[in-house]
Protein backbone atom coordinates (compact mmCIF):
# COMPACT_ATOMS: atom_id res chain seq x y z
CA UNK A 1 0.00 0.00 0.00
CA UNK A 2 3.15 2.24 0.52
CA UNK A 3 3.83 1.74 -2.45
CA UNK A 4 1.00 2.93 -4.31
CA UNK A 5 0.35 5.96 -2.30
CA UNK A 6 4.25 6.77 -3.13
CA UNK A 7 3.21 6.52 -6.78
CA UNK A 8 0.41 8.39 -6.40
CA UNK A 9 2.35 11.13 -4.62
CA UNK A 10 5.04 11.47 -7.34
CA UNK A 11 2.26 11.80 -10.07
CA UNK A 12 0.55 15.06 -8.13
CA UNK A 13 4.36 16.33 -7.89
CA UNK A 14 4.39 15.95 -11.88
CA UNK A 15 1.30 16.90 -13.01
CA UNK A 16 1.59 19.93 -10.39
CA UNK A 17 5.03 20.81 -11.79
CA UNK A 18 2.97 20.17 -15.73
CA UNK A 19 0.67 22.56 -14.32
CA UNK A 20 3.09 25.40 -13.41
CA UNK A 21 5.50 25.20 -16.16
CA UNK A 22 1.67 25.45 -18.20
CA UNK A 23 1.14 28.86 -16.24
CA UNK A 24 4.97 29.78 -16.10
CA UNK A 25 4.94 29.66 -19.90
CA UNK A 26 1.14 30.52 -20.75
CA UNK A 27 2.64 34.21 -22.27
CA UNK A 28 4.37 32.38 -25.02
CA UNK A 29 0.55 31.86 -26.58
CA UNK A 30 0.34 35.07 -27.00
CA UNK A 31 3.59 36.05 -28.15
CA UNK A 32 2.96 33.38 -30.88
CA UNK A 33 -0.16 34.69 -31.85
CA UNK A 34 1.34 38.36 -32.10
CA UNK A 35 4.19 37.11 -34.18
CA UNK A 36 1.68 35.14 -36.52
CA UNK A 37 -0.56 38.33 -36.90
CA UNK A 38 2.51 40.53 -37.50
CA UNK A 39 4.04 38.56 -40.02
CA UNK A 40 0.72 38.02 -41.61
CA UNK A 41 0.17 34.40 -41.62
CA UNK A 42 -3.63 34.79 -41.28
CA UNK A 43 -3.85 37.10 -44.61
CA UNK A 44 -1.29 34.31 -46.46
CA UNK A 45 -3.47 31.56 -45.85
CA UNK A 46 -6.80 33.43 -46.31
CA UNK A 47 -5.82 34.38 -49.74
CA UNK A 48 -3.93 31.08 -50.94
CA UNK A 49 -7.62 29.48 -50.49
CA UNK A 50 -7.19 26.03 -49.18
CA UNK A 51 -4.86 24.65 -46.70
CA UNK A 52 -1.21 25.96 -47.18
CA UNK A 53 1.84 23.48 -46.77
CA UNK A 54 4.58 24.74 -44.83
CA UNK A 55 6.95 25.46 -47.53
CA UNK A 56 4.39 27.87 -49.55
CA UNK A 57 3.69 29.61 -46.58
CA UNK A 58 7.40 29.84 -45.61
CA UNK A 59 7.94 31.46 -49.42
CA UNK A 60 5.00 33.52 -49.59
CA UNK A 61 6.18 34.87 -45.99
CA UNK A 62 9.62 35.82 -47.08
CA UNK A 63 11.10 33.93 -44.60
CA UNK A 64 14.69 33.29 -43.84
CA UNK A 65 15.62 29.86 -45.28
CA UNK A 66 17.28 28.61 -41.97
CA UNK A 67 14.00 29.43 -39.88
CA UNK A 68 11.32 27.57 -41.49
CA UNK A 69 11.81 24.87 -39.25
CA UNK A 70 11.40 27.05 -36.34
CA UNK A 71 8.02 28.91 -38.11
CA UNK A 72 6.63 25.14 -38.08
CA UNK A 73 7.33 25.60 -33.91
CA UNK A 74 4.99 28.44 -34.13
CA UNK A 75 2.57 26.81 -36.09
CA UNK A 76 1.87 23.93 -33.86
CA UNK A 77 1.52 26.00 -30.70
CA UNK A 78 -0.98 28.10 -33.05
CA UNK A 79 -2.68 24.97 -33.66
CA UNK A 80 -3.07 23.69 -29.91
CA UNK A 81 -4.54 27.03 -29.04
CA UNK A 82 -6.91 26.69 -31.90
CA UNK A 83 -5.95 29.30 -34.08
CA UNK A 84 -4.96 27.37 -37.19
CA UNK A 85 -5.71 23.52 -37.97
CA UNK A 86 -3.11 21.35 -39.21
CA UNK A 87 -4.36 18.58 -42.31
CA UNK A 88 -2.38 15.62 -44.21
CA UNK A 89 -1.90 16.79 -48.00
CA UNK A 90 -2.66 13.95 -50.33
CA UNK A 91 -0.16 13.59 -53.03
CA UNK A 92 -0.84 11.07 -56.08
CA UNK A 93 -2.95 9.25 -54.05
CA UNK A 94 -1.13 8.88 -51.36
CA UNK A 95 -0.74 10.51 -47.50
CA UNK A 96 1.93 11.74 -46.48
CA UNK A 97 2.42 13.74 -43.72
CA UNK A 98 3.17 17.18 -45.16
CA UNK A 99 1.99 19.99 -42.94
CA UNK A 100 -0.84 22.25 -44.44
CA UNK A 101 -2.42 24.48 -42.54
CA UNK A 102 -5.95 26.60 -42.89
CA UNK A 103 -8.28 28.75 -40.61
CA UNK A 104 -10.08 28.67 -37.68
CA UNK A 105 -12.84 30.25 -36.95
CA UNK A 106 -10.91 31.89 -34.30
CA UNK A 107 -8.32 33.28 -36.61
CA UNK A 108 -10.83 34.37 -39.11
CA UNK A 109 -12.42 37.18 -36.65
CA UNK A 110 -8.33 38.36 -36.78
CA UNK A 111 -8.22 39.14 -40.46
CA UNK A 112 -7.61 42.97 -40.97
CA UNK A 113 -10.66 42.60 -43.48
CA UNK A 114 -12.99 40.68 -41.63
CA UNK A 115 -15.91 43.36 -41.08
CA UNK A 116 -15.93 42.49 -37.58
CA UNK A 117 -12.09 42.05 -37.22
CA UNK A 118 -10.65 42.48 -33.56
CA UNK A 119 -7.02 42.56 -35.08
CA UNK A 120 -6.75 46.37 -33.96
CA UNK A 121 -8.18 45.11 -30.58
CA UNK A 122 -5.27 42.53 -30.24
CA UNK A 123 -2.51 45.21 -31.51
CA UNK A 124 -3.20 47.21 -27.98
CA UNK A 125 -3.58 44.34 -25.84
CA UNK A 126 -0.57 43.04 -27.35
CA UNK A 127 1.39 46.48 -27.70
CA UNK A 128 4.52 46.94 -25.29
CA UNK A 129 2.81 49.60 -22.95
CA UNK A 130 -0.10 47.66 -22.06
CA UNK A 131 2.32 44.61 -21.18
CA UNK A 132 4.64 46.52 -19.16
CA UNK A 133 2.72 47.40 -16.43
CA UNK A 134 2.33 43.80 -15.52
CA UNK A 135 6.48 43.48 -14.28
CA UNK A 136 5.61 46.40 -11.91
CA UNK A 137 2.11 44.88 -10.15
CA UNK A 138 4.27 43.54 -7.13
CA UNK A 139 6.01 46.40 -6.49
CA UNK A 140 2.80 48.20 -7.08
CA UNK A 141 0.89 46.67 -4.01
CA UNK A 142 3.88 47.64 -1.74
CA UNK A 143 4.05 51.52 -3.00
CA UNK A 144 1.89 54.64 -3.04
CA UNK A 145 1.74 54.59 -7.22
CA UNK A 146 -2.17 54.74 -8.72
CA UNK A 147 -1.70 51.71 -10.63
CA UNK A 148 0.80 49.23 -11.89
CA UNK A 149 0.27 51.48 -15.12
CA UNK A 150 1.83 54.67 -13.18
CA UNK A 151 4.55 52.60 -11.90
CA UNK A 152 5.72 51.65 -15.57
CA UNK A 153 5.31 54.71 -17.40
CA UNK A 154 5.37 57.39 -14.60
CA UNK A 155 2.22 58.70 -15.65
CA UNK A 156 -1.54 57.09 -15.72
CA UNK A 157 -3.34 55.56 -18.85
CA UNK A 158 -5.33 58.82 -19.57
CA UNK A 159 -2.49 60.94 -18.97
CA UNK A 160 0.32 58.71 -21.24
CA UNK A 161 -2.23 58.32 -23.99
CA UNK A 162 -2.98 62.27 -23.92
CA UNK A 163 0.84 62.62 -24.69
CA UNK A 164 1.93 59.40 -26.49
CA UNK A 165 -0.40 59.92 -29.82
CA UNK A 166 0.38 56.25 -31.51
CA UNK A 167 -0.82 54.59 -28.09
CA UNK A 168 -3.51 56.77 -28.14
CA UNK A 169 -4.25 55.78 -32.09
CA UNK A 170 -3.44 51.96 -30.93
CA UNK A 171 -6.26 52.27 -28.01
CA UNK A 172 -8.73 54.08 -30.38
CA UNK A 173 -8.71 51.97 -32.78
CA UNK A 174 -9.07 48.60 -30.83
CA UNK A 175 -11.85 49.85 -28.48
CA UNK A 176 -13.26 50.95 -31.75
CA UNK A 177 -13.03 47.36 -33.34
CA UNK A 178 -14.71 45.95 -29.90
CA UNK A 179 -17.23 48.20 -30.52
CA UNK A 180 -18.10 47.31 -34.25
CA UNK A 181 -18.03 43.63 -32.56
CA UNK A 182 -20.49 44.46 -30.27
CA UNK A 183 -22.48 46.33 -32.10
CA UNK A 184 -23.23 43.48 -34.62
CA UNK A 185 -24.74 41.43 -31.88
CA UNK A 186 -26.56 44.23 -30.04
CA UNK A 187 -28.87 45.50 -32.71
CA UNK A 188 -29.76 42.45 -33.94
CA UNK A 189 -30.64 40.89 -30.45
CA UNK A 190 -34.39 40.44 -29.55
CA UNK A 191 -34.23 41.94 -26.22
CA UNK A 192 -31.87 44.76 -26.93
CA UNK A 193 -34.73 45.61 -29.71
CA UNK A 194 -37.58 45.35 -27.45
CA UNK A 195 -35.91 47.54 -24.52
CA UNK A 196 -35.30 50.12 -27.91
CA UNK A 197 -39.01 50.35 -28.41
CA UNK A 198 -40.75 53.91 -27.93
CA UNK A 199 -36.87 55.29 -27.32
CA UNK A 200 -37.04 58.72 -28.76
CA UNK A 201 -33.53 59.67 -28.02
CA UNK A 202 -29.91 58.08 -26.46
CA UNK A 203 -26.87 59.53 -25.66
CA UNK A 204 -23.69 57.79 -25.91
CA UNK A 205 -21.48 58.50 -23.00
CA UNK A 206 -17.46 58.09 -23.30
CA UNK A 207 -18.89 56.65 -26.84
CA UNK A 208 -15.19 57.75 -28.66
CA UNK A 209 -15.67 57.74 -33.23
CA UNK A 210 -19.18 56.47 -32.18
CA UNK A 211 -18.89 53.48 -33.70
CA UNK A 212 -21.33 51.82 -31.64
CA UNK A 213 -23.29 54.87 -31.72
CA UNK A 214 -23.55 54.46 -35.54
CA UNK A 215 -24.82 51.10 -35.91
CA UNK A 216 -27.61 51.66 -33.47
CA UNK A 217 -28.70 54.88 -35.05
CA UNK A 218 -28.91 52.82 -38.73
CA UNK A 219 -30.61 50.32 -36.59
CA UNK A 220 -33.09 52.37 -35.12
CA UNK A 221 -33.75 55.54 -37.43
CA UNK A 222 -36.36 56.88 -35.25
CA UNK A 223 -33.53 57.36 -32.28
CA UNK A 224 -32.10 60.44 -31.93
CA UNK A 225 -28.50 59.41 -31.20
CA UNK A 226 -25.15 61.51 -29.53
CA UNK A 227 -22.03 60.63 -28.75
CA UNK A 228 -20.75 62.39 -25.74
CA UNK A 229 -17.07 62.56 -24.70
CA UNK A 230 -14.34 64.79 -24.49
CA UNK A 231 -13.60 67.60 -26.84
CA UNK A 232 -10.36 65.98 -28.47
CA UNK A 233 -12.05 62.99 -29.01
CA UNK A 234 -15.03 64.17 -30.99
CA UNK A 235 -13.52 67.36 -32.25
CA UNK A 236 -13.87 67.09 -36.14
CA UNK A 237 -16.10 64.19 -36.09
CA UNK A 238 -18.96 64.10 -38.47
CA UNK A 239 -21.70 61.24 -38.85
CA UNK A 240 -22.99 59.93 -42.29
CA UNK A 241 -26.38 59.15 -39.89
CA UNK A 242 -28.76 61.66 -40.34
CA UNK A 243 -30.18 60.54 -36.48
CA UNK A 244 -26.56 61.05 -34.89
CA UNK A 245 -24.34 64.10 -33.46
CA UNK A 246 -21.34 64.56 -31.71
CA UNK A 247 -20.99 66.78 -28.58
CA UNK A 248 -17.86 66.83 -26.29
CA UNK A 249 -18.24 67.17 -22.57
CA UNK A 250 -16.84 65.88 -19.54
CA UNK A 251 -19.03 62.92 -18.15
CA UNK A 252 -18.03 63.98 -14.70
CA UNK A 253 -19.33 67.68 -14.62
CA UNK A 254 -22.96 66.92 -16.70
CA UNK A 255 -24.16 64.35 -19.77
CA UNK A 256 -26.26 65.64 -22.69
CA UNK A 257 -29.80 64.64 -21.82
CA UNK A 258 -31.79 61.75 -23.61
CA UNK A 259 -34.03 59.25 -22.53
CA UNK A 260 -31.51 56.69 -22.39
CA UNK A 261 -27.86 56.87 -21.24
CA UNK A 262 -25.29 54.15 -22.62
CA UNK A 263 -22.11 53.34 -21.18
CA UNK A 264 -20.38 50.87 -22.68
CA UNK A 265 -16.89 49.32 -20.82
CA UNK A 266 -16.86 52.76 -19.03
CA UNK A 267 -17.53 52.17 -15.23
CA UNK A 268 -15.29 49.33 -15.88
CA UNK A 269 -12.50 51.75 -15.71
CA UNK A 270 -13.22 53.96 -12.85
CA UNK A 271 -13.33 53.44 -8.82
CA UNK A 272 -16.83 52.63 -7.35
CA UNK A 273 -16.67 56.53 -5.78
CA UNK A 274 -16.00 57.66 -9.44
CA UNK A 275 -18.57 55.62 -10.78
CA UNK A 276 -21.36 56.76 -8.77
CA UNK A 277 -20.90 60.02 -9.47
CA UNK A 278 -20.54 59.02 -13.03
CA UNK A 279 -23.78 57.63 -12.54
CA UNK A 280 -25.55 60.16 -10.87
CA UNK A 281 -24.51 62.71 -13.53
CA UNK A 282 -26.11 60.54 -15.83
CA UNK A 283 -29.30 60.47 -13.58
CA UNK A 284 -29.63 63.92 -14.05
CA UNK A 285 -29.81 63.48 -17.83
CA UNK A 286 -32.94 61.55 -18.30
CA UNK A 287 -36.27 61.56 -17.38
CA UNK A 288 -37.63 60.45 -14.35
CA UNK A 289 -40.03 58.43 -15.89
CA UNK A 290 -38.99 56.24 -18.95
CA UNK A 291 -35.75 57.06 -18.58
CA UNK A 292 -32.68 54.24 -18.07
CA UNK A 293 -29.19 53.61 -18.40
CA UNK A 294 -28.31 50.86 -20.49
CA UNK A 295 -24.79 49.76 -19.05
CA UNK A 296 -22.78 47.03 -20.86
CA UNK A 297 -20.20 45.54 -18.99
CA UNK A 298 -19.20 42.37 -17.50
CA UNK A 299 -20.99 40.79 -14.15
CA UNK A 300 -18.83 38.43 -12.11
CA UNK A 301 -19.72 35.17 -10.68
CA UNK A 302 -17.66 34.72 -7.57
CA UNK A 303 -18.91 30.89 -7.45
CA UNK A 304 -17.87 30.26 -10.81
CA UNK A 305 -13.76 29.89 -11.20
CA UNK A 306 -13.63 26.94 -13.95
CA UNK A 307 -15.53 28.44 -17.66
CA UNK A 308 -13.96 29.53 -20.17
CA UNK A 309 -16.33 32.50 -19.89
CA UNK A 310 -15.40 33.23 -15.95
CA UNK A 311 -11.63 32.77 -17.10
CA UNK A 312 -11.89 35.57 -19.35
CA UNK A 313 -13.84 37.74 -16.69
CA UNK A 314 -10.84 37.25 -14.08
CA UNK A 315 -8.23 37.81 -16.86
CA UNK A 316 -10.09 41.18 -17.88
CA UNK A 317 -10.69 42.14 -14.13
CA UNK A 318 -6.25 41.45 -13.94
CA UNK A 319 -5.76 43.82 -16.83
CA UNK A 320 -8.17 47.19 -15.62
CA UNK A 321 -6.26 46.94 -12.62
CA UNK A 322 -2.65 46.96 -14.32
CA UNK A 323 -4.00 49.86 -16.18
CA UNK A 324 -5.94 52.11 -14.63
CA UNK A 325 -6.99 53.37 -11.30
CA UNK A 326 -9.43 51.70 -9.29
CA UNK A 327 -10.75 49.83 -12.62
CA UNK A 328 -11.95 46.60 -11.97
CA UNK A 329 -14.91 44.19 -12.77
CA UNK A 330 -17.56 43.46 -10.39
CA UNK A 331 -19.89 40.85 -9.02
CA UNK A 332 -23.48 41.68 -8.78
CA UNK A 333 -23.51 42.62 -5.11
CA UNK A 334 -20.80 45.40 -6.34
CA UNK A 335 -23.10 46.65 -9.25
CA UNK A 336 -25.79 47.03 -6.88
CA UNK A 337 -24.14 49.15 -3.72
CA UNK A 338 -22.85 51.34 -6.80
CA UNK A 339 -26.58 51.14 -7.87
CA UNK A 340 -28.07 51.92 -5.12
CA UNK A 341 -25.77 54.44 -3.65
CA UNK A 342 -25.62 56.69 -7.11
CA UNK A 343 -29.68 56.42 -5.90
CA UNK A 344 -31.19 54.45 -8.28
CA UNK A 345 -34.31 52.29 -7.68
CA UNK A 346 -33.82 48.81 -9.27
CA UNK A 347 -31.50 47.09 -12.28
CA UNK A 348 -32.43 44.62 -14.69
CA UNK A 349 -28.92 41.93 -16.00
CA UNK A 350 -29.43 41.11 -19.29
CA UNK A 351 -26.41 38.15 -20.36
CA UNK A 352 -26.73 39.27 -24.20
CA UNK A 353 -23.03 39.65 -25.42
CA UNK A 354 -21.20 36.42 -24.11
CA UNK A 355 -19.10 37.39 -21.17
CA UNK A 356 -20.57 40.59 -20.90
CA UNK A 357 -23.67 41.56 -20.24
CA UNK A 358 -26.33 44.55 -20.53
CA UNK A 359 -27.84 45.89 -17.37
CA UNK A 360 -30.73 48.13 -17.41
CA UNK A 361 -30.83 50.88 -14.47
CA UNK A 362 -34.08 53.09 -13.64
CA UNK A 363 -34.23 55.71 -11.76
Amino acid sequence: MGSIANEHASQELVDAKTHLTNHFLSHQKGMALKCALELGILEVIHNHGKPITLSKLSNSLSIHPNKTSSLSRIMNLLVHCNFFTKQTSSINGEEEEIEAYDLTPNSHILLKDHPLSLAPLSRFVFNPDSIKPGFYLSSWFKNEDESPFHSAHEKSFWEYGAQVHEYNEVFNEGMGSDSRFLANTLVNNREFKELMEGIESLVDVGGGDGTLASAIARAFPKVSCTVFDLPQVVKGLKSVEKNLKFVEGDMFEGVHPAQIVLLKNILHDWSDDLCVKILEKCKEAIPSKGGKIIIIDMVLDPNNYTSNESLNKLLLDMQMMNLMIGGKERTEQEWNNIFINAGFSHYNILPIQGPQSVIMVYP
